[in-house]
């Protein structure tokens, strides 16, 4: 008869064997977390983009049918940066008294300011993270109340932002991590204009002065006043 040879030892998984396959998942999930970050960051900014270009058109819109942009009107229960959204937001088929549910006013890396809470979530703020450039306080360049038609350069003239456009801080690429201080040159943040296009760009600090007291310097893609 044919005789098989014996088979030989079986070796057995090791400890330096499970060592070594920690060890490479390890580099695995250390490699994968930023991209996945990232990727997640990219979708939150991409979300906070759609909603600015809808609130946008939802301004531009309003405007189209009143002959101007909106301005403080009688009965108006906060400052018109916050609570023009009262004005504009039938536009985008929102009813009723404002909300944390009107998503489309909300960006989802809002991370408010002193109140340690989202913009979007606080009654205060009219439930919404993005501004109008309307703050008509002596001296601060603004759109409020003009005709798009009668702003020279709609291109470079800024229709609604976020809020960190008004300091400047950056709820996307930030500096500062997830604090609210210091302010700084050139943090960036999404953007609407006046001819409805939306970006992400960086804002010009004096290192002393809020962004929205004033137009930047030359070189910067935006500004405040309408002329």
């Amino acid at each position: 008869m044919k005789k098989f040879p014996k088979p030989g030892p079986v070796r057995a998984f090791a400890f330096p064997d499970l060592l070594l396959v920690v060890a490479v998942l390890f580099l695995l999930i250390t490699l994968a977390l930023p991209m996945w970050s990232n990727a997640r960051a990219r979708a939150r900014q991409s979300v906070c983009q759609s909603n600015l270009k809808s609130v946008s058109g939802a301004l531009l819109n309003f405007a189209r049918d009143e002959g101007r942009l909106p301005q403080e009107e009688p009965g108006m229960k906060g400052a018109l940066w916050w609570f023009y959204k009262d004005l504009v937001k039938g536009e985008l088929g929102l009813k009723g008294l404002s909300s944390p549910a009107d998503k489309v006013f909300a960006c989802p890396d809002d991370r408010g300011y002193e109140d340690k809470k989202p913009f979007r979530s606080l009654a205060k703020f009219n439930y919404g993270s993005y501004v109008f450039n309307g703050v008509n306080l002596p001296g601060v360049p603004n759109i409020a109340g003009r005709a798009p038609s009668a702003i020279k350069d709609p291109a470079r003239t800024l229709l609604v932002m976020e809020w960190t456009a008004h300091a400047p801080l950056s709820w996307h690429r930030s500096r500062t991590g997830k604090k609210n201080h210091p302010f700084y040159n050139d943090a960036e943040s999404v953007v609407g204009f006046v001819d409805g296009h939306v970006d992400f760009i960086p804002i010009y600090y004096d290192g002393m002065n809020a962004a929205y007291t004033r137009d930047p310097i030359p070189g910067y893609k935006y500004k405040y006043g309408a002329d």
